[in-house]
């Protein structure tokens, strides 16, 4: 019953971590004025702080980048579901444990969302993001620190699980 659980649960965690990060990918890709504004003004914060080089780089490729990594991180934390398919199908015979790969997919969804509070909180892109007379009512941040924190969530239930799974067998 526990394993049922813990399964359902990270389902459930998984599919609003990969509805976050999936639907946000267009407009990473194809330079919408949101995502310029956000990534201008993280590197333009860059820049003053840290490096130029790194500022103008982050302006010109940061959305690409945080994209990759979020497609990255969506397609790993979905794949059990395909190894499932295929070993019902008859095409493999063994997976890899979910909680495994559900505790690293967690810790790699709350790395980068932990970025992505950092930038909220330490520049002047702010909790509320404002652009051209708009506002997101914080819901980016709010989005970034619910998949912090579920992410970590997820990653220690199923790794503490997985660990007890093992040392029964």
């Amino acid at each position: 019953m526990k394993s049922r659980i813990i399964s359902i649960a990270s389902w459930v965690i998984i599919l609003w971590i990969a509805k976050v990060f999936l639907s946000s990918l267009p407009y990473k890709f194809t330079g919408h004025p949101d995502t310029q504004h956000i990534f201008s003004t993280i590197g333009g914060w860059m820049s003053n702080t840290i490096s130029t080089g790194l500022g103008h780089w982050f302006t010109q490729y940061g959305a690409y980048a945080v994209g990759s990594a979020e497609l990255i991180v969506s397609i790993i934390l979905l794949s059990p579901a395909v190894f499932f398919l295929l070993k019902k199908l008859n095409l493999i015979s063994k997976t890899p444990a979910r909680e495994i790969i559900h505790s690293i997919g967690g810790v790699m969804a709350s790395s980068v969302m932990l970025g992505a509070v950092f930038f909220h909180l330490a520049t002047p892109l702010g909790i509320v993001v404002l652009h051209n007379g708009q506002s997101d009512n914080g819901s980016l941040f709010f989005a970034a620190v619910s998949i912090l924190i579920l992410g970590i969530t997820m990653a220690l239930v199923n790794y503490t699980h997985w660990r007890s799974l093992k040392s029964a067998s």
